[in-house]
C-alpha cells in the first residue's frame, strides 16, 4: 500500500486492528459472503480529478485549514465471496462537503468548501485493507448521507456502489437506499466515536468499517 500521507501521523491515518475491533462484520475466511450491490455513479463524479487526490480528504496540500465537518476515519477490506483478500485493487471515493455541496460545476448549490478535497483514492494493501480520512457524510436535498465508492483492479469489472450510515432517519425516505431492500445492510455502516484518532478535533471524530465483497470469479454482480 502507498505510504501514509506525509502530513499525517501514523496514529491519525493507520487504523489499527485494535482501533477497529468489533466493527469488522466480515471475517476473513467466511464462506459465501454476499457481494456488495452495485449502485449508480451519480451526476457528480469529478470532471477533473483534484491535484491532491490522496486518501486524506480533510487536509488539502498547501492549505492551512481543515475541511468543515466531523472527521471520520473509514477503513475496510476488499474481499472475494470466500473471504479472501483481493490484491491489486484501487479505491476511489467522492462525496459532498459538510454543507451538502459537491466539487462539481453542475452542482447548483456551490461553491464547495475549498478546504475539502471531495475526492480521494488509495491502493488496496496485500491483505485487502484500505483506509480513508474524510468527513462524516451529510444529507442534501433528495438524498440521505452517503459516500460514493468505485473499486478498480485487474481481472474484474469496476464496481460502483454507495455507503450509508446506520440509523440515519433519512435512510427510510431515500429511493436508492430503499430500492436495495434486504441488501441495504451490505452497504450500511455503523459509526462510533473515535476521540483517540483526532484528539484536537472540536467536533469529535468518528470511525467505521466497510468491507467490499466482489462477486464470484472476481466479477461484481447486482444480485
Amino acid at each position: 500500500m502507498a505510504s501514509p500521507h506525509p502530513r499525517l501521523s501514523r496514529r491519525h491515518l493507520i487504523l489499527s486492528a485494535s482501533a477497529l475491533a468489533g466493527l469488522h462484520g466480515l471475517p476473513a475466511g467466511a464462506a459465501a459472503l454476499l457481494p456488495t450491490p452495485r449502485q449508480t455513479t451519480g451526476p457528480f463524479y469529478p470532471l477533473e480529478l483534484p491535484l491532491d487526490a490522496d486518501n486524506d480528504l480533510v487536509q488539502i496540500a498547501g492549505r492551512a485549514e481543515h475541511a468543515a465537518g466531523t472527521i471520520m476515519h473509514l477503513g475496510g477490506r476488499v474481499l472475494d465471496p470466500d473471504g479472501r483478500q483481493v490484491r491489486g485493487a484501487r479505491l476511489e471515493i467522492w462525496q459532498c462537503d459538510a454543507f451538502g455541496v459537491y466539487h462539481h460545476p453542475r452542482d447548483p448549490r456551490g461553491p464547495a468548501d475549498p478546504n475539502f478535497q471531495g475526492f480521494g483514492s488509495t491502493a488496496v494493501a496485500d491483505d485487502g485493507a484500505w483506509r480513508f480520512r474524510t468527513i462524516e457524510p451529510v444529507p442534501y436535498p433528495g438524498r440521505t448521507p452517503h459516500i460514493h465508492f468505485r473499486i478498480l483492479g485487474p481481472g474484474f469489472e469496476p464496481l460502483v456502489t454507495q455507503m450509508y450510515i446506520a440509523g440515519h432517519p433519512l435512510n427510510e425516505r431515500d429511493f436508492l437506499y430503499q430500492r436495495l431492500g434486504e441488501r441495504a445492510s451490505l452497504v450500511t455502516v455503523a459509526l462510533e466515536p473515535a476521540p483517540d484518532l483526532e484528539p484536537q478535533s472540536k467536533s469529535g471524530a468518528k470511525r467505521g468499517m466497510f468491507d467490499i465483497v466482489l462477486g464470484p470469479n472476481g466479477v461484481p454482480r447486482d444480485s
